[in-house]
């Protein structure tokens, strides 16, 4: 784990950083050795932030739901993961939050990702994250990316986010829940009971 404290204080020292860690904010994220789903959204919401635990909040609790999971195997287990494309709370905007800061997923993935070998599934969740990990389209939609996500599986499942905002893409959209959401429990629940 010293490579992951390593990693952390740099984060926190790095100049992009200073005024939050000035505000006494830590990074946001879930990281270890043993990590196999490993879960990349855009950046922490203003809860999140708050409290410094990934996804505690209701999208947390619908994400579980989807995953098929406890929140004591989310958080405790040391097989789920959570890495955000930007480890702090951008602000919001006219439509919700800010998007992730530019350049930091670069600076900082591929360091901790190096030190996370048996990752074996990375839920991407969102668009940002989507057009971050996989290789579509700039004009290709959310939804046309998540319908063919057996494309990208099984080291890729791309999902929208649970956030409740979501409810009305949700019952617009009743095939993610009734063909996307089974597959996911499923490759979840086989790396949960992996030794």
């Amino acid at each position: 784990m010293s490579d992951f404290l390593d990693i952390k204080q740099a984060i926190m020292a790095d100049e992009q950083n200073q005024a939050y860690t000035a505000r006494g904010i830590g990074p946001v994220y879930q990281v270890g050795p043993d990590v196999r789903i490993l879960i990349i959204g855009q950046a922490p919401g203003a809860k999140v932030e708050q409290t410094g635990i990934p996804f505690n909040d209701k999208s947390g609790d619908r994400l579980r739901e989807w995953m098929g999971i406890t929140a004591d195997e989310f958080y405790n287990s040391g097989k789920v993961g959570n890495l955000p494309l930007d480890f702090y709370f951008p602000g919001k905007g006219k439509s919700g939050d800010i998007p992730p800061r530019k350049g930091f997923a670069d600076k900082w993935h591929p360091k901790m990702l190096a030190d996370m070998p048996k990752v074996s599934l990375i839920i991407l969740v969102g668009a940002y994250a989507q057009r971050y990990y996989l290789p579509i389209k700039k004009s290709e939609t959310m939804t046309a990316v998540i319908k063919r996500s057996q494309e990208f599986e099984p080291k890729f499942m791309p999902i929208v986010h649970p956030s409740p905002r979501n409810n009305i893409w949700l019952r617009k959209n009743p095939w993610f829940e009734a063909d996307v959401v089974p597959r996911l429990q499923a490759r979840v629940r086989e790396l949960m009971n992996e030794k």
